[in-house]
């Protein structure tokens, strides 16, 4: 990170500080490329945006014309590294003591830019006008600071799923995340700078400030300073942290002498703020007036908040501005507050970039000719810092890091991204199985074992690279990022939201493309490709040979056999390493004998005797042996029995997951063995489709727009999703409205005896959701 002076308390928070030094590679990236600047300067604080391309390596697969020069090689693709330029949203947070030198350092490190002006919000914008204006040469245009808000508010809320939190200081995960509701309005936002201002968002452009307060962030700073003879608003809120309210409060119990019953009043409830202070014969110490002050106004404020949230039929009321910034004992109090006047019915909710929620919209307002919001965007882990907490017992390393800089990048996605239209209700659907936010054990064992897999990951990237003699150095550069990643996450698991297996996964593949690995598996998926086509028509003749009964187990035992060859299982890789020859049935004697982990194969058995689905939406996982010949046999025979095939694989590549690219070859040369899939393409009833993932992992609410169109066009009535990652770490819980099936084979003992199984355990989970018809599932002979 940055290194950084110190900047004496004493000082001015206008202050210029020049004893900083900025490594490109870490702050203000892309700068060569940036264009459309916005910038957000409160009383303490500068956030700056700004909009990048940035050049990175891609996988592409290309079929070989086998009937031209090309027919001698013996490969069924070819694999190429392309460079591709992408979108990205730059945000940074910094101390207003650096402006000058931030300001200089992008003076100096801008190449290429058309831009003429910088969006601007905030207080201080005037203040730093000139200087902009003078060290940038751009023209600074203000923007109204409330809309910049909202605007901003709306951006994090549709684009990061775990946006969202509740504080519960005692619990063993003090960041409860939120999932966000689909449809985000309406709310209220609680917005706490000097004043208070509340402000109903009815839709992206209108809101209304419907009330507020003069008391507020101000009162509490200006107050504050005559109590304690305190300056700096933090030192304040660490004052504040270590006092004792009481001794400056009266209480009930003061009063009455235990609590009043009648009204439903507890006697450690306040009664008057700093009511001891007029009778007692005592001085008080400045963190118990620091405490008591913040109670008074973090009470008032919430109060207040309850009041218009009932008058306007609100559930939903998010906090930010300056007095929160993620310190604890001020979302504790506002928490406290709002739970004690609503009686637990309204939750108060805060943002992890609620500091950003200014520029954010700022910078969208300078964008609309390019209108951002029609895209999806994610935030990228490898270059976004992450909530970091700012609790006064926090590693000095941490402390060092919040007080000097933070960042968020976000990239523009190539799809569009929605609901899966089959999810019973998108409001409370959470993807992933554990909350490793919340289980210590299980994340200590995670963060472990993600970190044993680090010189597996590396050591596969640089051979996916033979003809790249700097691989070995960008490897290397990767495993230092993604260990720093992964001790971060130690110490501070929320800082991306809910710590998840799925989030660990997507920041290992987020830093291997920051350092241009996009594909570290591209030749074992080949490799393995190639050659399980080679065995894929004597394993459909060996099916067709069977009775109709027994077909429908070796079906289901094929899938879930098949899905045994995962790199991404320490406990298979490292027996695909030792022993090359593994293969289909070896795979098949691993599994375990029925009765299974969860079995529900008598179940589908029966459904199978019933009528076809109309159509089946199949979330496909590894590529070779699994897709060849677990997945395309048991399409094979939904094709057969009349019902419609829509196959969703990976946008991009992540471990040894098939991809859509490579999917559409491995299927064309399929077809070209096999007459049911041949017809099934001729006659539209199998489709291809990519999912808009690039994770082993799946998250239903963020899925390709076509995909959802193409599903509800063809009335999909099943859900088959197959793999850990998508079915066991993610979606073991996730109610649909039509059937699912979820098949994986437990490939970590860890959690195979979790789940009270053995290595290599199977789950085969067919769910009929509640209330449908039972003559939809009557028996019919085959």
């Amino acid at each position: 990170m940055a290194e950084c002076g110190r900047v004496d308390s004493s000082s001015s928070s206008h202050t210029m500080d020049k004893s900083i030094t900025l490594p490109p590679d870490e702050i203000f990236r892309n700068l060569e490329n940036a264009k459309r600047f916005a910038i957000d300067i409160g009383g303490s604080l500068t956030k700056l945006a700004y909009y990048s391309t940035v050049q990175h390596k891609v996988a592409k697969v290309r079929s070989f014309d086998h009937s031209a020069k090309e027919a001698a090689s013996d490969k069924l693709y070819e694999i190429s590294v392309q460079e591709e330029v992408t979108a990205r949203l730059h945000f940074i947070k910094f101390e207003n003591a650096y402006i000058e030198t931030c300001l200089d350092f992008i003076k100096d490190h801008l190449v290429n830019t058309d831009t003429k002006v910088i969006k601007a919000t905030g207080g201080g914008a005037h203040k730093f006008k000139e200087l902009i204006e003078r060290k940038l040469g751009l023209k600074v245009d203000k923007e109204d600071e409330m809309t910049c808000l909202i605007k901003g508010c709306n951006f994090v809320l549709r684009n990061i799923p775990h946006e969202a939190f509740v504080y519960a200081k005692h619990a063993d995960s003090e960041f409860r995340f939120q999932t966000t509701n689909p449809d985000i309005f309406p709310y209220l936002l609680v917005n706490i700078g000097s004043g208070v201002s509340i402000v109903k968002v009815e839709s992206e452009d209108k809101f209304e400030r419907i009330g507020g307060s003069s008391i507020g962030g101000g009162t509490f700073w200006g107050l504050g300073a005559l109590l304690t003879k305190t300056k700096r608003f933090d030192e304040l809120l660490q004052l504040a942290s270590k006092g004792q309210h009481t001794s400056v409060d009266m209480l009930v119990k003061d009063i009455y002498g235990g609590s009043y019953g009648s009204l439903g009043l507890t006697g450690d409830l306040i009664a008057s703020s700093f009511g001891k202070s007029a009778t007692a014969n005592k001085e008080f110490s400045k963190e118990d007036m620091a405490k008591s002050l913040l109670h008074m106004i973090s009470n008032d404020i919430g109060q207040l908040a309850c009041l218009y949230a009932k008058l306007h039929n609100l559930s939903r009321v998010y906090f930010g501005g300056f007095f929160i910034r993620g310190h604890p004992v001020t979302m504790h109090t506002i928490t406290y507050s709002i739970n004690f006047f609503t009686k637990g019915e309204v939750q108060a909710l805060f943002l992890r970039h609620e500091g950003y929620l200014g520029t954010i919209g700022a910078f969208l307002k300078g964008a609309e000719e390019d209108n951002p919001n029609q895209y999806s965007w994610g935030e990228n882990y490898a270059g976004s810092s992450g909530l970091m907490s700012v609790s006064p017992d926090m590693n000095p390393m941490q402390r060092a890091r919040s007080g000097t800089f933070d960042m968020l990048e976000m990239d523009r996605l190539e799809r569009k991204l929605v609901n899966l239209p089959l999810l019973q209700d998108p409001s409370s659907y959470i993807p992933d199985t554990v909350d490793l936010t919340e289980d210590a054990l299980a994340r200590e064992y995670w963060l472990y074992c993600f970190e044993e897999a680090l010189d597996g990951v590396v050591k596969r990237a640089v051979a996916s690279q033979p003809d790249m003699p700097e691989a070995a150095e960008r490897a290397e550069k990767f495993r230092q990022k993604y260990r720093h990643k992964l001790q971060t996450l130690r110490q501070q698991p929320f800082a991306y939201g809910s710590l998840t297996v799925r989030s660990l996964l997507d920041t290992r593949e987020h830093c291997l493309n920051e350092f241009n690995f996009p594909d570290p598996y591209s030749k074992i998926k080949q490799r393995e490709n190639d050659a399980a086509l080679k065995y894929y028509l004597k394993a459909v003749k060996s099916l067709e040979a069977l009775s109709w009964e027994e077909r429908q187990f070796a079906l289901v035992r094929g899938v879930l056999a098949g899905n045994v060859f995962d790199w991404g299982a320490k406990a298979v890789s490292d027996v695909l390493e030792s022993d090359p020859e593994f293969g289909f049935e070896q795979a098949k004697r691993q599994l375990e004998e029925r009765p299974w982990l969860i079995d529900s194969f008598d179940q589908w058995l029966e459904r199978q005797r019933g009528p076809p689905h109309k159509c089946a939406l199949f979330f496909v996982d590894n590529s070779g042996v699994d897709i060849i010949l677990g997945v395309m046999p048991f399409v094979r025979e939904l094709l057969s029995r009349g019902t419609e095939v829509v196959l969703a694989s990976n946008s991009g590549p992540a471990l040894n997951d098939v991809t859509n690219g490579e999917l559409q070859i491995l299927t064309e040369k399929i077809a070209a063995m096999d007459s049911v899939i041949q017809a099934g393409l001729r006659e539209d009833r199998l489709t291809l489709i990519q999912s808009g993932s690039s994770s082993p992992c799946l998250d239903l609410s963020r899925l390709d727009k076509e995909l959802a169109m193409v599903v509800r066009e063809r009335q999909t009535d099943l859900v088959i999703i197959e793999g850990m990652g998508r079915a066991i770490h993610t979606n073991y819980y996730a109610m649909l409205s039509c059937e699912s099936l979820k098949m994986a084979v437990i490939k970590n003992s860890w959690l195979a005896d979790r789940l009270g199984g053995k290595l290599f355990s199977v789950v085969f989970k067919y769910e009929v959701p509640p209330g449908k018809p039972s003559e939809d599932c009557a028996a019919l002979t085959p």
